[in-house]
């Protein structure tokens, strides 16, 4: 099945590069482009993209509130957000990550880097790296804004023991194949797992899925819930 993509860069010079790298690729097409995050809302909602390649820093309406907008519409809740921007801040990639965001990738990674991330988000993974990015999420995601409340731990409480062990494990950075050596499963067995903590927390995406674990204190920093 062909990856639908929507790009949302103000730098022309840039899209126009992203759309011959991924229109090169048999599996992948562009099927429209937008200058600013108010316009990348509006084609996501019309063309209803697998994946949207998002810029943070846009005029106007910028890539995190366009993201947000994006996942909080229940028609495009198919639609994955990969966000890539040259400012790979830590403040950015949790803020990405709590509006709801797939991924996060640096405008500087390699061809084969940037379309691994854009299949991996589309199948619906999330694109963390089991290091850097699980200290990044650990250190902010626990630290609400004022006024704000963390997710309370009932949230979970529709979760088996064994979902909320496999979830945990992947909040830690770990991949199926992962989670499977060390629980001694099958690969397929941790997927349904992953399903259904998805499918009963409501959960987009794995992503969200690590947000919500961190959130509701399964996983803490330094050590699994």
């Amino acid at each position: 099945m062909t990856i639908r993509i929507l790009l949302a860069d103000d730098q022309a010079l840039l899209r126009g590069t992203f759309r011959l790298l991924i229109d090169s690729c048999a599996d992948m097409e562009v099927v429209g482009e937008a200058v600013n995050g108010r316009e990348a809302v509006d084609l996501a909602r019309t063309l209803s993209p697998d994946v949207v390649l998002m810029d943070i820093r846009m005029p106007g309406t910028d890539g995190l509130t366009a993201t947000a907008a994006i996942c909080d519409d229940p028609a495009l809740a198919r639609t994955r957000i990969l966000v890539l921007t040259m400012f790979e801040t830590e403040e950015y990639v949790a803020k990405a990550l709590q509006v709801g965001a797939s991924g996060f990738l640096g405008k500087y990674v390699t061809t084969d880097v940037l379309l691994a991330g854009i299949r991996t988000v589309a199948a619906g993974e999330a694109l963390l790296s089991p290091g850097a990015t699980r200290a990044l999420i650990s250190r902010f995601l626990t630290a609400p804004a004022p006024g704000s409340l963390l997710a309370p731990p009932e949230r979970l409480n529709g979760l088996t023991p064994r979902e909320r062990e496999i979830m945990a494990l992947a909040a830690e950075g770990k991949s199926n194949d992962e989670i499977a050596g060390q629980l001694v499963l099958s690969v397929l067995t941790v997927r349904t797992h992953i399903q259904r903590a998805l499918t009963k927390l409501g959960a987009r995406d794995r992503a969200q899925l690590v947000v919500i674990a961190y959130q509701t204190g399964l996983v803490r920093p330094g050590r699994a819930g």
